[in-house]
């Protein structure tokens, strides 16, 4: 698929999928601009599983992924006669965040996560007591990417276990910039997403 262009307007580079690549298509895409002033790209985040339903269909240049192309994708992009080579640019480290203001929960066990993420825990994890006995009596507040996200599917792998999801009754967003909004607004809230929006954001947060 070539670069497109609309009648007589500038040719266009569509970049979709992950929030955690973002920053960095995003910083790329102003430096390509600079050097090409008559190609414009376009950056969306649409979550990795989001980027590729699209790339596959065609309807974008660039795919952003926080983990590896699924075989289900692959075989979708088969169907729809795209060809793609992989290119890894990075490695991210992935952040598990407080409000600012809570002061007790500084170390987490990956077994206390799961606790609070597991599809088990809908409806009745609730309260920072429940996950550990020496936690106060406040409301468990959860924000994190939406299904569509590598983000989710690599901290739900390595929480709760592979294919096992999640509960479904926290804040989800593509947008971590949402999600670090939720968490600095909750006192007992807690999220994860990519390290680089922690570090944009460590006066707001607790990591």
């Amino acid at each position: 698929m070539g670069i497109t262009s609309c009648g007589g307007s500038s040719p266009k580079v569509k970049v979709d999928g992950s929030s955690t690549v973002f920053p960095i298509s995003e910083a790329m895409a102003e430096e390509f601009q600079k050097a090409n002033p008559g190609i414009l790209v376009n950056v969306g985040v649409s979550g990795t599983g989001g980027g590729f339903k699209k790339f596959c269909a065609g309807e974008t240049h660039i795919s952003n992924g926080s983990r590896p192309i699924k075989e289900s994708e692959i075989e979708l992009c088969k169907k729809g006669g795209i060809e793609y080579i992989e290119l890894p640019i990075a490695f991210d480290g992935l952040s598990v965040v407080v409000n600012k203001e809570n002061n007790f929960a500084s170390c987490l066990k990956i077994s206390e996560l799961k606790k609070m993420w597991e599809p088990a825990a809908q409806d009745k994890i609730k309260n920072w007591k429940q996950i550990r006995p020496g936690f106060p009596d406040t409301k468990l507040g959860l924000y994190g990417p939406g299904t569509d996200s590598g983000t989710y599917d690599y901290f739900m792998e390595n929480t709760v276990g592979k294919d096992k999801g999640s509960r479904g009754d926290y804040t989800a967003s593509e947008d971590d910039n949402l999600l670090v909004q939720g968490v600095s607004n909750d006192k007992g809230g807690l999220a994860f997403f990519g390290y680089a929006y922690y570090e944009e954001n460590k006066d707001k947060l607790k990591l």
